[in-house]
């Protein structure tokens, strides 16, 4: 069996429509098979706000309700071995299978801005937002980070725009 979860920003990603109610999302998660787990019900605070996870034994996304009330950016995973394939995509490209300094290669094509960091990087203008931190052993690249992202955001139009340098 094998499972593609897309990522369309600024829309959101497979099952999961960025302006989604929360309670849409809590049920969505849980057809998928995900034990779901819901922190700071309702909040709205900028540091300490509403968050949907689904936990499936393969993969974790979070869900960010950042009104309280609606999924405003989906934070998905790099999905473990198991029974299942599961591949994330953006625009065809495997983002977990590709090693990340390849997958920003292809970004720049796309968009005018990829802001680099090493552990993290942001497309602003396609408001999708990497990480390369690992919190166990992985496989690493030449640089001594590893060679695949462990998860990607995937916010609405703007996510990250304020991340440019306005001139």
């Amino acid at each position: 069996m094998s499972t593609d979860i897309g990522l369309a920003p600024p829309r959101g990603i497979t099952g999961f429509p960025l302006g989604a109610a929360a309670g849409a999302v809590e049920r969505t998660a849980a057809e998928w098979g995900c034990r779901v787990k819901v922190q700071d019900e309702g909040a709205a605070d900028p540091v300490r706000y509403m968050k949907v996870t689904a936990l499936h034994e393969q993969f974790e996304i979070v869900f960010h309700c950042e009104d309280g009330r609606t999924l405003t950016a989906a934070e998905v995973w790099i999905p473990r071995p198991g029974p299942e394939e599961i591949t994330v995509r953006f625009r065809g490209v495997d983002v977990f299978r590709t090693p990340a300094r390849r997958l920003l290669d292809h970004l720049r094509e796309m968009s005018s801005t990829v802001l680099d960091e090493t552990l993290y990087a942001y497309v602003p203008h396609l408001s999708l937002g990497f990480t390369r931190v690992a919190g166990h052993g992985v496989p690493l690249d030449s640089d001594g980070e590893p060679l695949y992202f462990q998860a990607v955001l995937t916010g609405p139009a703007g996510y990250y725009d304020f991340m440019v340098a306005e001139g």
